[in-house]
């Protein structure tokens, strides 16, 4: 039970690598704050933890939204006194029609919203919780990056993989300036992952494209949400007490 007595903020614990965050450290005796546009989707994930023994809330607000997230923090503060855990899972890569387009063909618009999406909410979380765990002197925050932010993924685009790389250097510098209070920042770089958002254009690949894009896995599959989930539940947990300003690669070698 390596989250006992600890209050988890997560966001978009609607669906995708948010929602497995949330069902693990709901499982291993977390509070679960689950925050998420989607009402409906995040209700139920927070009957999900609650059937299974944990304990979860929904707070349904938007991520972007500078007031929303005061109100959020302000209110979990507020109701538990503590924030111990803050993942960011807000962003991706299947906001524009074109996920995979090519710099020539992005539009500044499509590049404005790629940067906003995977970058803002972020900050956002981070800016209005960091106050609370410097109080506390003692925190984990883990943010989602990608192998794109590495240069690494072919089928996305630039705009993803420069805010994706942004989140690389923000948990760095953020570990520098949250460390000396006790809060450590971390970060993983997912490669393909088969969320809810992700699945439907990986079912429209061919299946030649499907068997390449495992042949070049050295663990020869495709991961899924938990995959995810599960590493950025070690960097939340006193197992990583000693780890800050790392990104963690979790793409089976590729």
């Amino acid at each position: 039970m390596r989250f006992r007595e600890k209050v988890a903020l997560i966001t978009a614990a609607a669906s995708g690598i948010g929602r497995a965050t949330a069902d693990i450290v709901g499982r291993e005796g977390g509070l679960v704050i689950g925050v998420d546009t989607d009402p409906t989707r995040l209700h139920a994930v927070v009957d999900g933890v609650r059937r299974s023994g944990g304990r979860a809330e929904a707070c349904t607000a938007d991520g972007l939204d500078p007031l929303q997230v005061s109100a959020v923090v302000d209110s979990v503060v507020r109701a538990h006194s503590r924030i111990d855990i803050l993942v960011n899972a807000v962003g991706g890569s299947t906001i524009i029609p074109r996920p995979a387009a090519t710099v020539d063909e992005l539009t500044l618009e499509e590049w404005r919203r790629l940067i906003t999406f995977n970058l803002e909410a972020t900050f956002l979380f981070c800016h209005t919780v960091a106050p609370v765990m410097k109080r506390q002197r003692s925190g984990k925050i883990v943010n989602i990056s990608s192998v794109a932010g590495r240069g690494l993924s072919e089928t996305s685009s630039s705009a993803y993989a420069a805010a994706k790389g942004g989140i690389i250097a923000f948990t760095r510098k953020l570990a520098h300036e949250l460390g000396p209070f006790g809060v450590t920042v971390n970060a993983i770089a997912p490669s393909l992952t088969l969320t809810e958002r992700i699945r439907p254009h990986w079912e429209r690949r061919t299946p030649e494209a499907q068997a390449a894009e495992i042949a070049r896995t050295p663990l020869k599959r495709v991961a899924e949400a938990e995959d995810q989930a599960r590493v950025i539940c070690f960097l939340a947990s006193r197992d990583a007490d000693f780890v800050t300003g790392v990104t963690i690669d979790v793409t089976g070698g590729v």
